[in-house]
């Protein structure tokens, strides 16, 4: 059987086609655009109509995708910037309206579950998900996940919160994240070793810049092994650099620029909270996971 989900994000829009087969999900092809619903969160909290029009059209765009690729089931949901929003009934209704298709709103913690079992593998794993308005920590095995959180820390949150233009505002970025984090982490203190995975458009720029190369060179992205002085290397490259200068590196998507030292700042406080050397990157997320749980749970 073929399917697709689409995620709406607080900072991209993504697609996962996949087959099931066999008691297995086989990734077939993977989309992404550029839309930071987020952002478009006015100052009373509220979607801006112009928003609500792009998604209705770019998510039209992935299910007829989808449907010419051949699945025949389309699954949308949305996380934190739809979460959030005041006019979320609003947004959901146009959406359905213009899509023909339900949209499910997922809570933090089902967020957080989601993407741990689309990411991790069969034994003990922790599950990092930096996202654009929020951040998803899980533990477990398998797909069991025996603790799950989403904190309102995200890239684009922190970057409105705190301007990061050197060493000096990276550190109290930093430590607004870190204090963040802090009340969390104990909840994931175990003796047991667990092998630590990260997800998100953060993770997969700080591979690529610790590697210097481009930031579409997914084969080389996916499964790299980051260590803790390398991410707080990379922060304090980027903190002092002006939007111009960061577009004019290899590793850097565009559409991130703004935001990457902020992503880079949340990423080390995880890593400095859960007392982590070391995490893995992954391609994979909480679109692999929505179709597990739906199809092979």
């Amino acid at each position: 059987m073929r399917t697709a989900a689409i995620g709406i994000g607080s900072n991209s829009l993504r697609m996962l086609l996949a087959e099931i087969s066999g008691g297995e999900l086989h990734r077939l092809k993977r989309y992404r655009e550029g839309m930071r619903t987020f952002a478009a969160l006015d100052e009373n909290g509220n979607i801006v109509p112009e928003m609500i029009v792009l998604a209705c059209q770019k998510v039209g765009e992935f299910v007829a995708q989808a449907r010419q690729a051949g699945a025949e089931t389309v699954h949308i949901f949305a996380t934190s910037a739809i979460r959030d929003a005041k006019n979320q009934a609003e947004f959901i209704e146009q959406m359905e309206r213009a899509v023909q298709l339900p949209v499910e709103v997922c809570p933090g913690e089902l967020e957080a579950r989601l993407s741990y079992i689309g990411a991790t593998g069969k034994g003990p794993s922790g599950l990092i998900d930096i996202g654009g308005g929020s951040t998803e920590i899980a533990m477990g095995k398998g797909m069991n996940v025996r603790e799950a959180v989403s904190l309102q820390l995200g890239a684009v949150r922190l970057f409105r919160s705190h301007p990061i233009v050197d060493a000096a505002t990276a550190e109290k970025a930093l430590e607004a994240a870190r204090q963040l984090v802090r009340p969390a982490a104990a909840r994931f203190q175990t003796q047991e070793t667990l092998q630590w995975v990260g997800v998100g458009g953060t993770f997969t720029l700080a591979a690529a810049l610790a590697q210097q190369i481009p930031w579409n060179e997914k084969e080389k992205i996916h499964q790299y092994v980051l260590s803790r002085p390398k991410v707080r290397e990379i922060l304090m490259l980027l903190a002092p650099m002006p939007v111009e200068e960061r577009l004019l590196l290899p590793s850097m998507q565009p559409n991130r620029a703004d935001i990457a030292a902020h992503g880079m700042a949340i990423l080390l406080a995880c890593m400095e909270e859960l007392a982590l050397e070391t995490i893995t990157v992954s391609e994979y997320g909480n679109l692999e996971g929505y179709l597990k749980v739906k199809y092979l749970s």
